[in-house]
């Protein structure tokens, strides 16, 4: 199984000391967020065939890495760089030091080992279309020859997206909006093109609707891309997580409204205050990440 960790949450940058214990241990419990009961996954062993990480600052999850790396056990990362105002991404690191996080990463781990997310695309007053062809560029022409990837899509504006974007709009004075179809195609088939000069595919993540030439649909948990970095077969059947969705079949560990970055655009956070204060709750020692008693559990 490929352990996802996590797209409800940023363990790299938040949670590295649980998961650390966890990877010690072997296996963590995951709360279900439908409200069903917790699971358990093995984070070592046979049944463990790689991790797929997700992050916006892996530098404090790097000595992890490289343990996991010793373990001979292969993983990819997501890494998130947009290089939004503050406005937006309250407490992202800066662009230059994730630029840096980047580059090291594919010296270290190889260059399938890590892929560039320009995700989500935001349209506001604060970001307007010639502001994301400026940044795209500069940042693809940045991370040249360390990726060869770099997903994209728009951001999926779900009820409490909308509504933390309104909050975050009336207290930093900005405005948001959701374009049409059209406009948005139009804007991914730019963002395409920047990225083809650079030697980077552009694949869609879960929007099959924006689909236009120059990209396809996005496996963010990429199997085939886990067995380059492995050099063996890993093999992995298809089943997205949403419509849409190519990624391979993977358990994630992580747990929702456990981030305290504070993007204003966020699928993964009701309420940024709930968040910070559970990150400031946190305990290291449990085996599932936002709660859980403590304990080996046998």
């Amino acid at each position: 199984m490929i352990v996802s960790a996590s797209y409800r949450t940023d363990i790299p940058a938040f949670h590295g000391d649980w998961f650390g214990r966890r990877l010690e241990a072997g296996w963590c419990d995951v709360a279900n967020p439908y409200g069903g009961r917790s699971y358990r996954v093995a984070l070592a062993g046979p049944a463990l065939d790689g991790f797929v990480f997700w992050t916006r600052n892996a530098a404090p999850f790097q000595p992890i890495l490289a343990e996991i790396a010793r373990r001979g056990v292969p993983f990819v990362v997501q890494y998130t760089v947009t290089g939004y105002p503050r406005a937006l991404e309250r407490s992202v690191v800066g662009v230059d030091h994730a630029i840096a996080d980047i580059r090291a990463l594919r010296a270290a781990y190889g260059p399938r080992a890590v892929v560039w997310r320009y995700d989500p695309v935001l349209a506001s007053d604060l970001t307007p279309d010639d502001w994301h062809r400026r940044q795209f560029a500069r940042l693809a022409e940045a991370l040249a020859g360390a990726c060869d990837e770099v997903v994209v899509s728009w951001a999926q504006i779900y009820r409490k997206t909308a509504r933390n974007l309104d909050r975050a709009a009336a207290r930093q004075g900005f405005a948001w909006r959701d374009p049409d179809a059209e406009a948005k195609r139009a804007m991914l088939r730019e963002l395409a093109a920047i990225a083809a000069e650079r030697g980077m595919t552009a694949p869609l993540c879960s929007q099959s609707a924006l689909l236009v030439d120059g990209l396809a649909p996005s496996r963010c948990i990429d199997a085939v891309r886990l067995s380059d970095v492995a050099g063996r077969p890993i093999a992995a059947r298809t089943k997205g997580n949403r419509p849409g969705c190519q990624c391979a079949e993977s358990r994630d560990i992580g747990a929702y409204d456990t981030c305290p970055h504070g993007c204003a655009y966020c699928y993964a956070v009701s309420d940024g205050a709930r968040a910070r204060a559970a990150f400031r709750a946190r305990d290291p020692a449990v085996p599932m990440l936002g709660g859980g008693a403590a304990g080996d559990g046998g």
